[in-house]
């Protein structure tokens, strides 16, 4: 299915450009809580934290600005959650919420900003997190990512940073 609306999410990375486009109708309280980060540079500088190869990878935690792969990394966040928007299958270049699981988040509350994007169908994933949108263009560079070697808390050995992430028009980002 396509997105709802012409925005789209650049997010720039030493690897090149990933651009996702968001399912608005779908999910509307998590874009427009991705958005609003996004318009404040919140992602400017966040590492993907976590990479695990053929499942996916996530990112946009505040606290991998000062230290990429410290003991903390995974757990920081704006300091909010967002109510879970669950409708869309996990695919193969969709985006989609992190969140606390078990029985503390019964709700399935979305996390306040971090996301992981997966690089192949995670369809065991389905029912329990919020996907909220596709990239569109640069797969090649999730798949990059989700390439390097890495720790055993599946940190990459050398920070992937998310040096900028805009919003910008769906033809501005691929031209």
């Amino acid at each position: 299915m396509a997105a709802d609306t012409d925005t789209v999410a650049v997010i720039e990375t030493k690897f090149g450009k990933m651009v996702v486009e968001f399912y608005d109708v779908d999910a509307p309280k998590t874009v427009a809580n991705f958005q609003k980060l996004t318009k404040e540079g919140f992602y400017n500088g966040t590492a993907f934290h976590r990479v695990i190869p053929n499942f996916m990878i996530q990112g946009g935690d505040p606290l991998s600005k000062q230290d990429p792969q410290g003991g903390s990394v995974g757990t920081g966040g704006p300091g909010y959650t967002v109510p879970a928007e669950i409708k869309r299958d996990h695919k193969r270049s969709t985006l989609a919420t992190a969140r606390l699981g078990g029985p503390s988040n019964p709700q399935k509350n979305s996390s306040g900003s971090q996301f992981f994007i997966n690089v192949k169908d995670n369809d065991f994933l389905n029912g329990d997190y919020t996907v909220f949108g596709n990239v569109i263009a640069g797969m090649d560079v999730a798949d990059k990512i989700v390439a390097v070697p890495r720790d055993g808390r599946d940190n990459p050995n050398d920070p992937v940073v998310m040096t900028k992430v805009t919003l910008v028009t769906r033809a501005a980002a691929l031209k």
